[in-house]
C-alpha cells in the first residue's frame, strides 16, 4: 500500500513512519511512505527504499496534488503551524493549517477511492469553563488561533467522510511530552523542554506556576494511537469521526519533580521558574483531564503517569537529544 505523511519529516511524522516500516500496517505491508514537508528531515531517517522524501508547501494545491495521486491508499495529515506561531501570525497559520487541510481533503477527494484519512487536532479546540474532565460531548471553543484551525479541521472530515469523499478520523491528541529536538514556537513547548533539557545537561526555564495541571501522552502513546487509528473501520467510529485520544492528568510541579527523580538533583537545578502571564493564561484554557471512554473501548491505551513518560525519554530519545545539542 501506498501512504502518504504530511509533516512527515517532523517528530511524530517521522515515528509514525518509522513504526509503519518496522511493523507494516493492520491494512497490508507498507510499499511506498512518502513524507512531504517544508524542508528536509533534520533527524536521521532509516535507509529503505520504500521511503521518498518530498519537499514542498502544504497549501499548494497543485503540489498536494501531485504528492495524493493515484494508487494512495490513506494520509496522514500531520503538517501544521504550532499553537504560538499561528497565534503570532494568523495569516500563516490560516494559509498551513486550514488551506493545507483543505488542499490534503480535496486532493484525497479527487482520487474517488475514499482514501483512509488521519488528521491531527488538538486539545486547543477546547476553552472557555470547562468541565472537570473534558471529552467529545464537550462544546468546542478554541481560546486560540491554532484551537481555531483545528475545530475547523475537525468539522471538515467529519463532512468529507459523510459524504464518502474520505474514509477520515480525526483525533485530538493530548499534549505530547517529551518531545526531543528543539524548542518551538508552541505554547506547550516548556512541557518537554523542562524534563529533557535539565536530562541533557542544558538549562530551562518552566513559564507557568507548579500547580498548572496539564493533560499529557508520550510520543509512544500518540504514534501507537495515530498507527491504531488507521487499522479500525470506518464504522467503528459511529456517527462522528472526531475522537478524543486518552491522556493523564499531572502538575507541572510533580513533572519537575518526575525529572528530579530520574535526573537528581544536578538536573533539577537547572530548572528555573520564570512566570509568562501569556503562557500561563493559553495553557490555564485547556483541559485539566480527559474523559476518553469511545477511544478506550476502540483500544487506544494510555500512559500510567508522568514516570513512565520520563523514562520512555530516556529510553527512545535522551541518546539522540544529546547528539543534537553537542
Amino acid at each position: 500500500m501506498r501512504i502518504v505523511i504530511t509533516g512527515g519529516c517532523g517528530f511524530l511524522g517521522r515515528r509514525v513512519a518509522m513504526k509503519l516500516l518496522a511493523e507494516g500496517s493492520a491494512l497490508g505491508p507498507v510499499d511506498e511512505l512518502v513524507l512531504f514537508d517544508n524542508a528536509l528531515p533534520a533527524l536521521p531517517l532509516p535507509e529503505d527504499k520504500r521511503v521518498r522524501v518530498v519537499t514542498g508547501d502544504i497549501a499548494d494545491r497543485a503540489t498536494v496534488a501531485q504528492l495524493i495521486a493515484p494508487g494512495t491508499d490513506a494520509v496522514f495529515h500531520l503538517a501544521a503551524i504550532v499553537s504560538g506561531q499561528a497565534e503570532a501570525d494568523p495569516d500563516l497559520g490560516y494559509r498551513v493549517n486550514l488551506d493545507g487541510t483543505r488542499a490534503v481533503l480535496d486532493a484525497c477527494r479527487a482520487l474517488g477511492s475514499q482514501p483512509r484519512l488521519i488528521f491531527a487536532s488538538s486539545l486547543a479546540v477546547y476553552g472557555g469553563a470547562l468541565p472537570p474532565e473534558v471529552g467529545e460531548e464537550t462544546a468546542l471553543m478554541p481560546q486560540s488561533s491554532y484551537g481555531t484551525q483545528k475545530a475547523i479541521g475537525e468539522l471538515l472530515v467529519n463532512d468529507y467522510s459523510r459524504k464518502g469523499f474520505v474514509d477520515g478520523r480525526a483525533l485530538r491528541l493530548p499534549t505530547v511530552v517529551v518531545r526531543p529536538g528543539l524548542p518551538n514556537r508552541a505554547a506547550s513547548t516548556f512541557a518537554s523542554s523542562m524534563i529533557r533539557e535539565p536530562l541533557t545537561g542544558r538549562d530551562a526555564v518552566c513559564p507557568v506556576t507548579p500547580e498548572t495541571v496539564m493533560a499529557l501522552a508520550s510520543p509512544r502513546r500518540i504514534v501507537a494511537g495515530l498507527v491504531h487509528a488507521l487499522g479500525l473501520p470506518g464504522e467503528a467510529f459511529g456517527a462522528t469521526r472526531v475522537m478524543q485520544l486518552p491522556g493523564f492528568s499531572v502538575s507541572v510541579g510533580d513533572m519537575a519533580a518526575a525529572m528530579r527523580r530520574a535526573g537528581g538533583e544536578a538536573a533539577h537545578a537547572r530548572l528555573r521558574w520564570q512566570p509568562d502571564a501569556q503562557i500561563q493564561a493559553i495553557v490555564g484554557s485547556w483541559p485539566r483531564a480527559l474523559a476518553a471512554p469511545r477511544a478506550e473501548a476502540l483500544g487506544f491505551g494510555r500512559d500510567r503517569d508522568i514516570d513512565e513518560v520520563v523514562q520512555a525519554f530516556i529510553e527512545d530519545d535522551m541518546a539522540l537529544q544529546k547528539t543534537l545539542v553537542a
